[in-house]
């Protein structure tokens, strides 16, 4: 065996990919949009006060992935996230976004175009009179005509689910919890980013403004062909769009893999103060009981359909 396979990493199309041990070797198909290779994050380093946020993370994102990043309280997952528009800067490691060094500092005066963030409260993001205003303050910014960024606002509204004619003149902060969650992701989409980062995106939302949400964030992936990265608490939301899930905890990058593969690890995920889907839980209760159903279940439809399986065979016996 050689040593790179040994330190878990297998080549692919010339590239390494690293695997946490235990993982189902999932590699991108795509090149990446982001890679993060041996990162590591102190916060006031040499002071009472250091702390570790990031252990030594290494990960790939594919261009036009839907990555779920998810973790308890603390475990490094909006520390992650902020380097990859350059907020935060690696105290030791790379985090390559669109092929730009975000240490470098020239690519971090043109980051904020390459990667939109938007933070767990969305009013923190606002400072306009109107939406409009506010969605067009990005393109102004970078120097578009004024039917330009006319034709990116409303744009950007609609794909967010606004009708830029009913809410374009309001002020922001008029908005709905729902409404004001969708103004903030137009003020990014505005900006046209080849990544989407979301800090809990789903946040206070009713179970309707949070499926209404996720379907429009896929609808943005798939006619703009962005990366979409988002952390949340939510199981469920994971299991119905990511295509991957990097869990982290306590800074360090424990799994990584199709939602269906980490979430029938479901006790180390409960070792690390997580959840797993209630589908995902019934079945796994099923299972502990002695009943033939198969591991990482995911949806109720699909709970359903092994339910009537058990269900139709104690039937005919």
């Amino acid at each position: 065996m050689s040593k790179d396979k040994q330190n878990g990493y297998e080549e692919a199309g010339g590239r390494f990919f690293c695997f946490p041990k235990g993982s189902k070797r999932t590699v991108p198909l795509l090149p990446p949009a982001i890679k993060v290779e041996n990162l590591t994050h102190v916060y006031a380093p040499g002071t009472p006060f250091q702390v570790t946020s990031l252990d030594n993370v290494s990960l790939e994102i594919a261009k036009g992935e839907f990555l779920a990043v998810v973790g308890a309280t603390g475990s490094g997952k909006s520390t992650l996230v902020q380097h990859f528009n350059g907020l935060l800067k690696p105290t030791r490691g790379k985090v390559t976004v669109c092929g730009r060094d975000v240490s470098d500092k020239q690519a971090g005066r043109t980051l904020w175009r390459k990667v939109g963030l938007v933070f767990q409260r969305p009013e923190q993001q606002f400072f306009e009179e109107t939406v409009f205003d506010d969605v067009a303050f990005g393109p102004r910014n970078m120097g578009l005509s004024r039917d330009e960024v006319k034709e990116r606002v409303e744009d950007a509204l609609r794909l967010a689910g606004l009708d830029p004619v009913q809410v374009g003149q309001l002020s922001p902060y008029r908005l709905s919890g729902g409404m004001k969650r969708r103004a903030a992701i137009a003020g990014v989409l505005a900006l046209r980013p080849e990544v989407l980062a979301l800090d809990e995106p789903t946040a206070g939302l009713d179970p309707q403004g949070k499926r209404q949400l996720l379907d429009r964030l896929e609808n943005v992936r798939r006619e703009w062909g962005v990366t979409i990265i988002f952390i949340t608490h939510s199981m469920e939301e994971v299991g119905l769009l990511a295509e991957r899930v990097a869990v982290l905890n306590r800074g360090c990058l424990a799994m990584i893999g199709a939602p269906r593969e980490i979430f029938s690890r479901a006790e180390e995920l409960r070792g690390m103060g997580l959840d797993v889907p209630v589908p995902t839980e019934i079945m796994d209760r099923l299972r502990a009981a002695g009943n033939p159903v198969p591991a990482g279940i995911l949806s109720n439809t699909e709970a359903e359909e092994e339910i009537a399986k058990l269900l139709s065979g104690a039937a005919s016996t």
